[in-house]
């Protein structure tokens, strides 16, 4: 834990200085190749900088999602003139901006850097709050009998516990913007009530991720090679960028898996408009919303189960993953012991 207290402060300072150096250098530089030459010797801190914490594989992980994937996607776009990043934001507005997960509200009829500050009701809920830190206390809790629970039941849990982590953690990021006065926009929407794989993946999950995708790859290859090909494009980066996330956090050469999970649903979210199509085109009335949701939280979790998961359970890294949760438990609720395994 000490390697941890040194480690988070010289990353955070690091990063800082980084992104400070990209904030001046592109604002007197044009977009274009000048900006691009000038950041681009960024991209192997971002890459190196969470291999830092190499004792503990979930603020790795966090900390080469927030760097090595969000931001250095970012610095791209800003290198090109796009993206949320823009050299004339505030100093502490652009470093919130490239280093964390959060999406600023744009004002409204202001110039493409305005953004609002204006107060609007929090994005953290106390009684959404709640519910999650109970559910991941009882995830924590039911952890000390993985050995005992069926393969399905265990990934099951691993998935609540995920979007219960990220629904806690990335509103926590962006209350802390909003006590600093910067607006910012959700990052999930309530994924369990999808109707659709494209209503679940372009407007309900992960919604920072889809905001960095869409300027930096649909939106370039759709202009070229037509809507499906820029979805297809999308889901690819987004595997590959997964597979990155697995070897941060298990130090081994990832398996294919999750660019296999995020390129077949990719297929089936193309597969989904062409068949939406179709049907209104005959006039056929859509499924209650009910089994639609149902379809498609069925879909998602047995993808999941047989693609997502299993790189994540192999070669001890699940075996990991469980013992730094327990430490996080031990902390939080002192009776908790290791898992059992």
């Amino acid at each position: 834990m000490e390697f941890l207290q040194d480690s988070i402060p010289m990353v955070s300072l690091a990063a800082a200085a980084a992104a400070l150096y990209a904030r001046m250098s592109s604002s007197l530089l044009r977009p274009g190749l000048p900006r691009l030459v000038a950041l681009l010797p960024l991209s192997p801190f971002l890459v190196v900088a969470p291999l830092a914490f190499s004792s503990f594989a979930i603020i790795r992980a966090i900390a080469a999602f927030f760097l090595a994937w969000l931001c250095a996607f970012k610095l791209a776009l800003l290198a090109a003139g796009r993206g949320p990043l823009d050299p004339s934001l505030p100093a502490l507005t652009f470093l919130f901006t490239a280093l964390l997960p959060v999406k600023l509200r744009r004002a409204r009829g202001g110039s493409g850097a305005a953004v609002s500050t204006k107060a609007s009701k929090p994005v953290l809920s106390l009684a959404s709050c709640a519910v999650k830190v109970a559910v991941i206390a009882v995830i924590l809790r039911v952890y000390h009998f993985n050995s005992r629970l069926h393969l399905y039941a265990r990934l099951a849990l691993y998935g609540i516990h995920i979007y219960c982590f990220l629904d806690l953690f990335f509103p926590c990021i962006a209350a802390a913007a909003g006590a600093l006065g910067m607006e910012t926009e959700p990052q999930f929407d309530r994924p369990y009530l999808a109707s659709s794989l494209r209503d679940f993946w372009g407007r309900r999950w992960n919604l920072m991720v889809s905001a960095i995708l869409r300027p930096s790859v649909y939106d370039p290859v759709r202009a070229r090679a037509g809507n499906p090909a820029g979805v297809l494009a999308s889901f690819l980066v987004s595997g590959l960028m997964h597979e990155g996330m697995v070897y941060y956090l298990s130090l081994r050469r990832p398996n294919g898996g999750m660019t296999a999970f995020f390129l077949l649903h990719g297929v089936c979210c193309v597969a989904e408009a062409w068949c939406a199509r179709r049907w209104a085109a005959r006039g056929w009335p859509s499924p209650p919303r009910a089994v639609a949701t149902l379809l498609v939280v069925l879909f998602v979790a047995a993808t999941s189960f047989w693609l997502f998961f299993p790189p994540l359970c192999k070669d001890g890294v699940e075996e990991k993953l469980l013992e730094e949760w327990a430490a996080v438990a031990a902390f939080f609720l002192p009776s908790s012991s290791t898992p059992a395994k």
